[in-house]
């Protein structure tokens, strides 16, 4: 495997604690800048700065509820937020998709609603709010109604080849429901 870079560096940069060349190195989450005098000296540096986010647009019109400054589009770890044009002193942010809330009771400690939620991937699943408490997750959207077989108290929607269908929400029942299915969709 070849240890070339893609790009080139155009002046080459000192270590400000030893003062050798830094050389670019490849570890396992990118390249990074390392001391060339490396192992009596051990300074790195990321290749790229790691903001909190940079700004991709300022929102005109919009302001800071917390200081009064104006509102910016930024593109952080986890995808695009709304934040404070004057972080750090202001840490307001803002979510761009703000979940579903659902007026579903969650039908395993019937006390919490369901609530729409993402994972650390992007998916989209329902959790019920009482988490850790309570841990019920469904992968499909949840709709309100009774199974007609085991009269279990969630229904869940999937979409299959032919169309989207009512299904059980039961891991023990799963069948689906014919006859809600010509009333869900009038």
């Amino acid at each position: 495997m070849s240890k070339k870079v893609p790009f080139e560096i155009k002046e080459t940069e000192h270590c400000p604690e030893c003062g050798a060349e830094l050389v670019i190195r490849n570890g396992a989450h990118g390249p990074f800048y390392a001391c060339s005098s490396y192992p009596s000296c051990h300074y790195v540096r990321p290749l790229k700065t790691q903001g909190d986010g940079h700004i991709v647009k300022e929102l005109d019109g919009q302001i800071c509820p917390k200081c009064g400054f104006t509102l910016v589009l930024r593109q952080g770890r986890y995808g695009m937020f709304i934040g404070c044009s004057h972080y750090p002193e202001c840490e307001h942010t803002e979510l761009i998709d703000k979940p579903d809330d659902t007026s579903i009771n969650c039908p395993q400690c019937q006390q919490g609603k369901l609530l729409q939620r993402k994972s650390r991937f992007g998916k989209t699943f329902h959790a019920c709010n009482r988490y850790p408490e309570c841990q019920f997750v469904l992968n499909h959207k949840p709709v309100s109604g009774e199974c007609l077989f085991c009269h279990y108290p969630l229904l869940i929607e999937k979409r299959t080849a032919q169309s989207v269908k009512l299904f059980c929400a039961s891991k023990l029942c799963s069948k689906p429901q014919i006859n809600e299915i010509e009333k869900y969709n009038e």
